[in-house]
């Protein structure tokens, strides 16, 4: 490219190789002095000044401290040596000659560079320096590294909003005894009791029973009666095993047969009864539509086992999130979602359903979203924490993408990408950005790129 004092700032402020190209027989005399901030570039034929930022300033890599605050450049400088740089610092205009000339103070130490080039017409020059370009060699006389680069792409992206949410269990139950008798055993706090177990034991360890049905217990059954809650015994009795599906299926689903009181009897006899009846009295039982985690004990040893015995919760984790009604229509149930746990490790999950009664006003108004956990065991014993849910806000399919951190903020506005392209050649390429998916680390981008092109990024 021509030199230019402007080109020149710019390949200096980048640490690019800087190339010039001279025509006629002109001497051209390039004085740069680094004086730390800026560098100075001198122009004898231009007479022009230029500043542009300078490199961070390091002492040099050998030599004593002189003793009065700068890095001496060496031990004993050769008097030929020193005749040249005195003639170097006479090429300076007065007031640079003078600061040339003159011993450091503290850290400001003047570097004086005369390049003096003397060309045939057509000749060109080109010339890379520490101040000049990062490229080719690191100072010490080793090749510096290539750079880093991540390959354009095109892919599914989508934006994530985080939102607050409370981790704990799904659903709440308060089991009630129906009964007479005395409590003698009652469960610990968190046991989870599923179906064909025992609840709690009255009496002489008589056990209380948890069946899964949606009707409540509310009379005693016994062989002849029909009804909803007969039917529900009877699955119950056939899941765990105790009855033949054919045979309870052919006496009829909703009837108590002789079938149904030989089940009641082995489910019993596996509880410990030792004296099992083929009848279930009232409160032998207690109904309720999946396991329970017992959160809360209410009865107490020794205390009668009628009326509210314990409170439980399922066992199924969830997430409630109370979602600003604002955003009501960026979720719908089956999205999928990332969970960040207290301890900050993501676990996936899935939105089961979204509330449609808000609660509280105006701008304030929030409705209440559930999310259920894909692997329930991530969660550990963790109940009433807080977490963070990853709600997708956006999405768009097979766009071009590059990594977030390949963008480089232009000072016009806007932002642009480094391509390497043959000869590992290297230019600017405008770019307008869509979505930032955090998740991926990779933003959209529209612009004169096509996948498979190489963009400069950070290096590691």
């Amino acid at each position: 490219m021509p030199l230019t004092a402007d080109s020149m700032a710019l390949s200096a402020a980048r640490g690019q190789l800087a190339s010039a190209q001279v025509a006629g027989d002109n001497q051209v005399t390039i004085l740069v002095t680094v004086l730390s901030p800026p560098i100075r570039y001198n122009w004898g034929h231009e007479g022009r000044t230029i500043f542009a930022a300078a490199p961070p300033w390091r002492p040099p890599p050998h030599g004593p401290e002189d003793g009065r605050g700068d890095s001496a450049m060496s031990e004993t400088v050769p008097r030929g040596r020193e005749e040249d740089g005195q003639r170097e610092a006479d090429m300076l205009p007065a007031a640079h000659a003078d600061e040339a000339r003159r011993p450091g103070r503290g850290r400001r130490t003047v570097v004086v560079v005369t390049v003096v080039v003397v060309l045939g017409g057509g000749a060109a020059i080109a010339w890379s320096t520490g101040a000049f370009g990062s490229s080719g060699s690191t100072g010490d006389g080793r090749l510096a590294a290539p750079p880093a680069f991540q390959t354009v792409i095109r892919e599914n992206l989508s934006s994530q909003t985080p939102v607050n949410g409370t981790l704990g269990y799904a659903a709440s139950y308060t089991v009630r005894g129906q009964g007479s008798g005395t409590l003698t055993w009652l469960p610990s706090l968190g046991q989870v009791i599923r179906q064909g177990q025992a609840l709690y034991r009255v009496d002489n360890g008589v056990p209380v029973v948890l069946l899964y049905g949606s009707v409540p217990a509310w009379r005693a059954l016994t062989e002849g009666v029909t009804g909803a809650d007969v039917t529900q015994l009877n699955h119950d009795l056939v899941n765990l095993g105790y009855a033949n599906r054919s045979d309870i299926s052919e006496l009829g689903w909703d009837y108590y047969s002789w079938e149904t009181g030989a089940a009641v009897q082995r489910l019993e006899e596996g509880l410990g009864v030792s004296n099992p009846s083929a009848s279930l009295s009232l409160g032998s039982v207690v109904f309720e539509p999946e396991a329970l985690r017992v959160s809360n004990v209410l009865g107490s040893l020794g205390g009668s086992a009628s009326g509210p015995v314990l409170a439980a919760t399922s066992d199924r984790r969830i997430v409630t999130v109370s979602l600003n009604t604002s955003q009501e229509s960026q979720v719908k149930a089956g999205d999928a979602v990332t969970v960040t746990l207290p301890d900050g490790t993501n676990t996936p999950g899935t939105i089961s359903s979204v509330g449609t009664v808000a609660s509280g006003t105006g701008s304030n108004a929030t409705i209440p979203v559930y999310v259920t956990l894909t692997r329930s065991s991530a969660a550990g014993s963790l109940d009433q924490a807080p977490v963070t849910v990853e709600i997708t806000a956006d999405s768009a399919p097979n766009v071009l993408a590059v990594p977030v951190d390949a963008l480089l903020a232009q000072p016009d506005g806007g932002y642009a990408v480094e391509v390497i392209g043959a000869g590992n050649t290297r230019h600017l390429v405008p770019v307008t950005l869509g979505i930032f998916d955090d998740a991926a680390g990779m933003v959209q981008v529209t612009g004169t790129l096509a996948p498979g092109e190489h963009v400069v990024v950070p290096s590691t």
